[in-house]
């Protein structure tokens, strides 16, 4: 199953989100930069960090040396974490916008409707179960619908969609849960636990994260981040 490509587009990402039932107060903001200036702009709080990167060489190779480590050394992973997998081609920004709504429901005050169903219904399901919810949205109304937004609102970017064109480019979230700083990737076997931070400090050490991701690719200048935040439009 595949999906045409949602944009990195913070208007089109703000009417999935409140079409899904995420209240007018929150919104997601571009971030033009990584440095503390540029970080001060970021209206607060800030919930989650979303980075859209090449998926190059060096991106797969450090990510399967980074699993092998931690497979072998190990890592903290709340048990609260909402983290799901990626079976439908193309869905990387709609899950990223899922993990970083679904981590935090409590903050946010989610309306009644099918995307509360469909986290409230996924709570308890493992990663793989969460993912194959998506991927049989046929025998789920809600999952459904879901799908549907994001088609319909992937052809309202500035950029034309061509559904058979490879994509090159890969959406993750960045997101706090008690204490910890993780790095939410559907198509990797687990969650990354990027170490300690807290609400105050969040945006800087999820920034941090960013930066290492464009160090890695210093020569490719297509990055973007985008910030789920309170700020009204």
């Amino acid at each position: 199953m595949s999906l045409l490509p949602l944009e990195s587009n913070p208007d089109v990402m703000n009417k999935f989100l409140h079409l899904l039932g995420v209240p007018s107060k929150w919104n997601i903001v571009d971030v033009y930069g990584l440095d503390g200036d540029a970080l001060a702009w970021v209206p607060r709080p800030v919930l989650a960090l979303i980075l859209l990167f090449p998926c190059s060489e060096q991106f797969y190779k450090h990510a399967e040396q980074e699993c092998s480590k931690l497979k072998e050394e190990g890592q903290i992973i709340a048990a609260d974490l909402f983290y799901m997998k990626q079976y439908v081609s193309n869905a990387c920004g709609t899950i990223a916008l899922i993990h970083s709504v679904a981590n935090n429901m409590e903050k946010i005050g989610l309306q009644e409707g099918a995307f509360k169903k469909i986290l409230d219904d996924a709570k308890h399901l493992t990663p793989e179960e969460r993912g194959e919810m998506l991927l049989s949205s046929s025998k789920n109304n809600e999952a459904l619908n879901l799908i549907t937004a994001h088609q319909e609102l992937a052809m309202e970017g500035q950029t034309e969609v061509n559904p058979n064109e490879q994509v090159n480019h890969h959406f993750v979230a960045l997101v706090e849960k008690n204490g910890h700083l993780y790095e939410l990737d559907g198509r990797k076997e687990f969650p990354i636990n990027h170490g300690l931070t807290n609400q105050e400090t969040f945006l800087e050490d999820a920034a941090k994260i960013c930066r290492e991701f464009i160090a890695r690719d210093a020569e490719d200048v297509n990055f973007t981040v985008m910030a789920l935040t309170a700020s009204e439009n």
